[in-house]
């Protein structure tokens, strides 16, 4: 799916939501442990009832990888599943030296036809680049994430006051651009948020952490939104675990539509739709 395409998908359905599949065999409903294949089972009605109210989805690979063999034939049912005008994120996080990273790209845009996946930048250009060779795909680059480890390394002062994310963006420009990187920041810092997007006004930020990580999607949206909307913001657990009874579809379905329906107004308030 190309830059074009992901924003008619935006303004059609008026919404920038992502819903992440991130499926623990331990969380779904108990009903389902009866399916051949239960995490299927619970993706696909999950993907029934939300969409329509979704621009994207982005299963977490490890979620999958940890089953063996079955979990990557999950993974691969899951893809083929959802529908083409939902743009899909493997969220994979590779990074690695160039000729690997060429088979991460392969092995996710090839054999299972994402439209994109996260990359860790850390090796630098050679192991970025790679993934750009495929036509109408793109990479996600974790740019400013909000977990406790971030604090670690991106946040440092490295250069004259210019933190390590920054400069991560800066340098990524180099590689990429609007039509085929993006970034992910984490929701939980509207200050970091606004940073990221004063160096990349015109890209897609995938914003986590909204929902049951505590992050505000107002913030997000002050902080983050462009003449495009620009962001494709996360919710995992607070939409597919919304219910755990036979009816956990329902619950997601509403829980989707409530966010959609916030974020359809943020849309018409910036006049973007």
């Amino acid at each position: 799916m190309n830059r074009a395409e992901l924003i008619s998908q935006i303004k059609a359905k008026q919404s920038f939501l992502c819903v992440g599949l991130d499926v623990d065999k331990e969380k779904i409903p108990t009903f389902l442990l009866d399916f051949e294949d239960p995490i299927f089972e619970f993706n696909k009605r999950i993907i029934d009832a939300t969409h329509k109210y979704c621009v994207a989805y982005k299963p977490n690979i490890a979620f999958y990888e940890s089953q063996g063999s079955k979990g990557w034939d999950t993974l691969e049912k899951t893809v083929n599943y959802i529908p083409e005008n939902c743009f899909t994120i493997a969220d994979a996080k590779r990074g690695d030296i160039g000729n690997t990273s060429k088979m991460y790209a392969k092995t996710f845009f090839e054999t299972y036809n994402f439209d994109s996946i996260t990359v860790a930048p850390y090796m630098g250009e050679d192991s970025v680049t790679p993934y750009f060779g495929f036509k109408d795909k793109w990479v996600i680059l974790l740019a400013a994430t909000s977990n406790v480890g971030g604090l670690d390394f991106q946040y440092r002062n490295i250069d004259q006051g210019k933190m390590l994310f920054e400069k991560v963006l800066e340098t990524s420009l180099e590689w990429g651009n609007k039509d085929n990187l993006m970034y992910v920041v984490g929701a939980t810092r509207a200050d970091i948020l606004k940073k990221v997007r004063a160096i990349v006004p015109d890209s897609f930020l995938l914003v986590p952490g909204v929902g049951a990580q505590g992050g505000s999607l107002k913030d997000v949206v002050l902080n983050g939104i462009n003449k495009d909307c620009g962001l494709l913001v996360n919710a995992s657990r607070s939409i597919i675990y919304a219910g755990n009874t036979e009816e956990f579809a329902l619950d997601a379905r509403d829980e989707a539509l409530r966010m959609q329906q916030e974020m359809a107004a943020y849309l018409k308030e910036f006049q973007i739709i």
